[in-house]
């Protein structure tokens, strides 16, 4: 018998939140629950003053999630989310947030953008295809959950700290069209962001539900690399409307796209596409064309795996140059053949209801 995450809940109604009064769901503590294949975990958001009389309440949940037919593993951790995190400095309040996938105020879909390697050029895919929609005339946000490495407040040319007007929302930053919200914004650009799971999905938390979006068609999500915290909160807290999952076209990138692919179906969230980036170079002196990382890699590998092949983005200098510069290569130069090839994503995604 498999637990599910309806069993898990059932069993932390059960146990009582000694500040309110209210069962541990109601009471809403409980955060970032996942179940995997019998290994649940799960977080409790506490006042810190309060951390000793909350240990039982730890253990208590812990035992009670145990006990669930099909639960093998347990593992539950506090975390006082408010006073540790260190960006905004904002005093944004906590607030009791249903259990489960919603969606978040404003926004009609949500489209995360997603690699499995590191070093393929996901957030310049994520900052263009954002301005290349907004071209399009649609309302875009974008949330740069690469937390470790929060690039797009570079390649929006978006600078200056996001305000509070009540001290429990937050107001993000807007260029190109483009509606933005970033860790990067918080902290200095030189500065590591330094923290574990726990702070790190309470900071996804935030940045979607206490973000004052305004109406959007679509919020594009700049995830991390890899399959882990972030994309996983993302999607059991959210309702995701579906992913891309950029790669370049060598093996060892194409490895670590396929565990993307994997992780996004055993989350239920459905694959639009993938796009191979640097996929071609052609010598702005000579006009050859050249196969840096080899070439039709992603291709393949999305005909293997039943995915649409969305688009095959060259390697160019002028795609950095402007992503350095603040504004992506589809505002900076629109008629360039590199441009295009973002507006045509843009434009699928578009026809077919996911932009």
């Amino acid at each position: 018998m498999t637990a599910t995450r309806e069993d898990i809940l059932e069993a932390l109604k059960g146990v009582t939140d000694p500040i309110s009064g209210q069962d541990l769901v109601s009471a809403g503590p409980v955060r970032a629950l996942t179940v995997d294949a019998g290994t649940v975990r799960f977080v409790l958001e506490i006042d810190p003053a309060r951390a000793e009389l909350m240990e039982g309440v730890r253990a208590e949940a812990e035992a009670a999630v145990r006990a669930v037919p099909g639960v093998e593993q347990v593992s539950a951790v506090m975390t006082a989310h408010r006073e540790a995190t260190p960006g905004p400095e904002l005093n944004i309040g906590r607030r009791s947030e249903p259990a489960g996938p919603r969606q978040i105020p404003g926004v009609d879909r949500i489209v995360a953008i997603a690699s499995g390697k590191g070093g393929v050029g996901k957030s310049t895919v994520t900052a263009n295809l954002a301005a290349a929609l907004a071209a399009e005339g649609r309302r875009v946000g974008l949330l740069d959950a690469d937390v470790y490495g929060p690039s797009q407040p570079r390649m929006l040319g978006v600078s200056g700290r996001p305000a509070s007007p009540d001290g429990k929302t937050i107001l993000p930053l807007r260029n190109h069209g483009v509606t933005m919200m970033s860790i990067g914004l918080m902290t200095r650009e030189d500065e590591a962001v330094v923290w574990r799971g726990p702070m790190l999905m309470g900071a996804l938390q935030q940045m979607m539900n206490q973000v004052q979006w305004g109406a959007l068609d679509i919020l594009l999500a700049d995830l991390p690399p890899g399959t882990g915290d972030v994309p996983m909160t993302l999607s059991q807290n959210a309702e995701v409307t579906g992913a891309i999952v950029v790669s370049t076209p060598q093996d060892v990138a194409l490895l670590d796209a396929r565990k993307g692919v994997d992780m996004f179906r055993k989350m239920s969230v459905p694959i639009l596409g993938m796009i191979e980036n640097m996929s071609t170079h052609i010598c702005s002196n000579c006009g050859h064309e050249e196969h840096l990382f080899g070439h039709g890699g992603v291709r393949a590998e999305a005909e293997k795996l039943g995915i649409p092949l969305l688009a095959e983005i060259p390697l160019a200098l002028g795609i950095r140059l402007a992503s350095d510069g603040g504004a992506p290569i589809v505002v900076s130069r629109p008629a360039s053949p590199e441009a295009a090839a973002f507006r045509r994503v843009a434009q699928h995604l578009i026809e077919t209801g996911a932009g």
